[in-house]
C-alpha cells in the first residue's frame, strides 16, 4: 500500500490516467482517466489504492465500484484491428486522450510510463511508476484493469479454448498452447510476434509440400 492517508493534502489535485492490456496477445487495450481531490477521499479507500497488478481480481472491482462512487472516471479502448494498423504505442495514446479529454476537466493531467498523447490541452506529465507514486494514477490503473478483465471473461465464454477468463489475454503457456492447437480468432493481435508467426507457419503449411518444409527446416 504506497500511499498514506496521514496527510492527503500532500497528494496532487490531477488526472491520472493508465492502460491495461498493452502487452496482451488477445483483447483491446483499454485506458481509465481518474479524477479526484486526494483530501475529501475516504481515508480507507486512499490507503487501499494500489497498483492493479498487487491487488487480487476481487478487491479490484470492489475498489472500482468505491472509485466510481467517489471520483470522476471515463474509460476508452482501442480494438485489436486499430492495435494491427496503428502499433500498439499509437493505439494506447489515442485512447489515453480520448478517456482525457471525455472528462472534460481542466486539470493537470499525471500518466504512467513515459509517452504523452498528443493533442491534449492539459498540461501533462508522464511518471515512470505513475501508479506508486501517484493515487489518480493507481486508481486509473485498478479501473482499467476491471474493465478489461470483466471484457476478456465474456469474450472467454466465446472462446472457451483460450482460457481468457484466467490469462486475460496475454501469452501464458495455455494462451500460446491453444494458439497452436485451435489457430487464432477476430480477437488476436496479427501484429504481435507469436500470433504472427503462427500464421506464417500456417500459411507455409498450406502453400508448401511436407518435403518441402522437411527440407527448409533441415
Amino acid at each position: 500500500m504506497p500511499f498514506t492517508a496521514r496527510d492527503r493534502s500532500k497528494y496532487p489535485v490531477v488526472i491520472g490516467c493508465d492502460e491495461v492490456g498493452r502487452g496482451a496477445l488477445s483483447g483491446p487495450v483499454v485506458v481509465a482517466a481518474v479524477w479526484f481531490e486526494p483530501e475529501t477521499m475516504p481515508r480507507k479507500l486512499l490507503r487501499e489504492l494500489d497498483d492493479s497488478k498487487n491487488l487480487t481480481a476481487e478487491k479490484r472491482r470492489e475498489l472500482t465500484a468505491w472509485i466510481r462512487e467517489t471520483s470522476r472516471v471515463t474509460v476508452a479502448a482501442n480494438s485489436v484491428s486499430i492495435i494491427d494498423v496503428r502499433n500498439i504505442r499509437n493505439a494506447t495514446l489515442d485512447a489515453m486522450r480520448r478517456a482525457i479529454m471525455k472528462l472534460q476537466i481542466e486539470s493537470p493531467v499525471m500518466i504512467d510510463g513515459v509517452d504523452i498523447p498528443p493533442g491534449l490541452p492539459h498540461n501533462c506529465s508522464a511518471i515512470v511508476k505513475g501508479d506508486a507514486k501517484v493515487p489518480q494514477i493507481a486508481a486509473a490503473s485498478i479501473v482499467a484493469k476491471t474493465f478489461r478483465d470483466g471484457l476478456m471473461a465474456k469474450l472467454g465464454i466465446k472462446y472457451p479454448a483460450y482460457a481468457w477468463e484466467r490469462n486475460a489475454g496475454y501469452g501464458t503457456r495455455h494462451h500460446l498452447t491453444a494458439i497452436g492447437l485451435h489457430g487464432t480468432t477476430a480477437h488476436h493481435r496479427k501484429s504481435y510476434a507469436p500470433v504472427a508467426q503462427y500464421l506464417i507457419d500456417l500459411e507455409l503449411s498450406a502453400e508448401m509440400p511436407d518435403a518441402t518444409l522437411e527440407a527448409i527446416a533441415e
